[in-house]
């Protein structure tokens, strides 16, 4: 992995987000591939319950400032930025006060979705984006972890298809057992079209539930990691129906190993 660049696009990352199956996992391989002398970028939504204080970020302002359209509205985009402390890893934060500002991530305290979350999806999706074209910077790989990312690929395969930045990266799609119950907007398909995508591009989001946000992300993927030891079986053979290398769930122990020989056998060599 050594000179190879990855992108990290996540919902949440340690330790700015309590450990969970994606945090962890996260915050792991970019480490692993930071250590094997690879380049990594990470980034993650700036949720309203992160510690700016604590984790010490602060804006950018080359960065921030651009206008993103979401269902014919504007969105300013801001990014922030921190470093993981010992890692010698930054973190980029993806944030707008009308998605991101709520003292919370993806739920209300009754553990009701938020009804934006469709919205705040492809906000995250095209504002990675966007940060990184801005960077200017060309990854070899762009591995997708939670479900609020999971809109990346879609919009990079279609709405970004023809960015000479992005011609040669793979895109990773990890999959989780943690999903939510029922669906999104039932609109959001309609706000997807909104940027020029075609029909086809949003079948799966007709009916935004768990299963169906990931078999888009699937689609529009190169390779996929199973993250979790339990996660649907419909998505397992979903991913194995398009012919796309899969990496069975690895244990803590086996982590590093199955994760760098995915990269470079499966990933990379396809």
């Amino acid at each position: 992995m050594k000179d190879k660049r990855v992108l990290y696009v996540s919902s949440e990352v340690i330790p700015y987000l309590p450990e969970t199956e994606i945090s962890s996992t996260s915050f792991e391989a970019a480490k692993m591939v930071n250590n094997l002398g690879g380049q990594i970028r990470i980034f993650m939504p700036k949720f309203g319950n992160i510690n700016e204080r604590r984790h010490q970020l602060h804006e950018v302002i080359r960065l921030s400032g651009m206008n993103l359209v979401i269902n014919d509205l504007d969105m300013p985009l801001i990014i922030k930025v921190a470093s993981i402390p010992k890692e010698r890893m930054q973190v980029y934060f993806i944030d707008n006060e009308d998605y991101f500002k709520r003292k919370a991530t993806l739920t209300d305290e009754d553990g009701n979705l938020f009804p934006d979350n469709d919205e705040r999806a492809i906000f995250f999706a095209k504002g990675v984006i966007e940060t990184v074209k801005k960077l200017n910077w060309s990854p070899d790989i762009i591995h997708v972890h939670g479900w609020l990312a999971s809109l990346l690929p879609l919009y990079l395969r279609n709405y970004y298809g023809n960015e000479p930045l992005f011609k040669d990266s793979k895109i990773v799609t990890s999959v989780y057992n943690q999903s939510f119950d029922g669906t999104l907007d039932n609109e959001m398909h309609k706000k997807v079209l909104f940027d020029g995508l075609e029909n086809s591009n949003v079948k799966h989001l007709k009916t935004p539930n768990f299963v169906g946000i990931l078999k888009t992300a699937i689609e529009n993927s190169d390779a996929v990691v199973m993250g979790g030891d339990n996660v649907p079986q419909e998505l397992q053979k979903f991913s194995e129906k398009l012919g796309l290398p899969v990496l069975p769930y690895a244990e803590k122990e086996a982590f590093t190993q199955a994760y760098q020989e995915f990269y470079a056998t499966k990933v990379l060599s396809e």
